[in-house]
């Protein structure tokens, strides 16, 4: 059964350790990050973004093929289905199609604006016993088209959103979303201190989470984030695997062509590219 994000981040934010989501593009992604979840007993949240959500043709359609699979494959961690970088009118969506968590991105509207959406979005959430995400600060890089230089956010307009009831809190600190680029200056550590200090207990999320150093991750988590999205990660494993199985001639040997051999080694290299990130946040045995 999936359930809403809030407990499991509370634990993680008591616990000193974070819990990952992982972007869900299709089948295979789904079934290797659920798997991985259960092997390693860790919570897990799955993000789906509003472009992967039109991909797999619609959120009604993701929903039910976790829901599905969540019982076929007999999972029992905690899982979250959660909406990634959600406008107003997806999170609306998100809620009628069962999904347990939402995220509503109003970072590109002024405070004042975002403020009032979230607050109404907060109510929505919490009396259909959701939890919701919000954000202040953008994200760098591109994600569905929404392009973002990687500000950081204020420390007060932080603790303004998180004091309208949000469960967790995306504060850009430097982060972008895809590959980090060659002489990246790092996270902004003082900017998370001054949010943590300002937020309290609100668990904290790092978005972008593929190629920022390992030493940089365990310090965040030190500072309160609690929630980590990858996503490219998992995409550039998936990638390279089947780039080797093609490039091998696998797929030219008996049934090799057949997609569920043709999948199977990137499925597995999502599931190793899981589990990395799981040790690294320090949720496995955390379920």
């Amino acid at each position: 059964m999936l359930v809403s994000a809030k407990d499991m981040l509370v634990k993680a934010k008591e616990g000193h350790y974070a819990v990952g989501q992982f972007n869900i593009n299709n089948l295979e992604w789904t079934k290797s990050i659920l798997l991985t979840a259960q092997e390693l007993n860790s919570p897990v949240i799955l993000g789906v973004s509003e472009g992967a959500g039109k991909y797999m043709t619609g959120f009604e359609t993701v929903s039910a093929m976790v829901k599905a699979m969540d019982k076929g494959l007999g999972i029992t961690v905690p899982v979250a289905l959660h909406l990634d970088h959600g406008t107003y009118d997806g999170c609306y969506k998100c809620v009628e199609a069962g999904f347990t968590s939402i995220m509503f991105d109003g970072s590109h509207y002024d405070i004042e604006e975002n403020v009032a959406k979230t607050t109404e979005l907060v109510n929505v959430a919490h009396h259909l016993g959701l939890s919701i995400e919000a954000e202040v600060g953008s994200i760098g890089g591109e994600e569905d088209g929404v392009v973002g230089m990687g500000e950081c956010a204020d420390p007060n307009e932080c603790k303004r959103i998180a004091d309208l009831g949000v469960d967790m809190l995306a504060a850009g600190i430097g982060n972008i979303h895809g590959k980090y680029p060659e002489g990246w200056p790092g996270l902004r550590f003082d900017v998370l201190d001054a949010i943590q200090q300002k937020t309290g207990a609100m668990p904290l999320v790092l978005h972008g989470g593929t190629g920022i150093p390992a030493e940089m991750i365990k310090k965040a988590i030190s500072l309160g984030v609690s929630k980590i999205n990858v996503n490219t990660e998992c995409q550039l494993s998936f990638a390279e695997a089947t780039r080797k199985y093609v490039e091998a001639g696998k797929d030219l040997e008996g049934k090799g062509f057949d997609p569920r051999k043709l999948l199977a080694p990137g499925a597995d290299a999502i599931k190793a590219t899981v589990k990395e990130k799981m040790e690294l946040f320090g949720s496995v045995g955390k379920a």
